[in-house]
């Protein structure tokens, strides 16, 4: 188990909606797993499993009652985020402010990372 090293949270929204997921699992032992992966428009996309399997050198965070892992590649750029969950007329989806973004692509599911580590973006989910 390595220490936490990174800052992510969950809004009370995000939370909920987590929770609310979690329920349906007959595993108490479950996971949020938040990751970035290659791909999408701008370079990088954001993912979510839930996940019964705690690796090594996974980062175990919690965040409004929720247990989060985030893998050594995806911490750096992750730390820092916020991960919220909007409802509106167009649907639903999880949002990620992410500080270390310079910009998102129009689907909203990739982003950029800054190369100074500074950035404003945010992407839905």
């Amino acid at each position: 188990m390595q220490e936490n090293v990174i800052s992510l949270t969950l809004t009370e929204s995000a939370a909920g909606k987590v929770q609310a997921l979690l329920a349906n699992e007959e595993n108490d032992a479950v996971h949020l797993r938040v990751f970035v992966s290659g791909g999408g428009c701008s370079g990088y996309q954001y993912g979510f499993s839930l996940d019964t399997q705690v690796n090594d050198n996974d980062a175990q965070l919690e965040s409004q009652g929720v247990k989060m892992l985030v893998d050594p590649a995806s911490m750096d750029l992750l730390n820092g985020s916020e991960i919220d969950y909007q409802e509106s007329l167009q649907g639903s989806s999880f949002v990620i402010r992410n500080p270390n973004a310079s910009g998102t692509c129009g689907c909203g599911k990739s982003f950029t990372p800054a190369e100074d580590g500074g950035g404003c973006a945010n992407a839905g989910y």
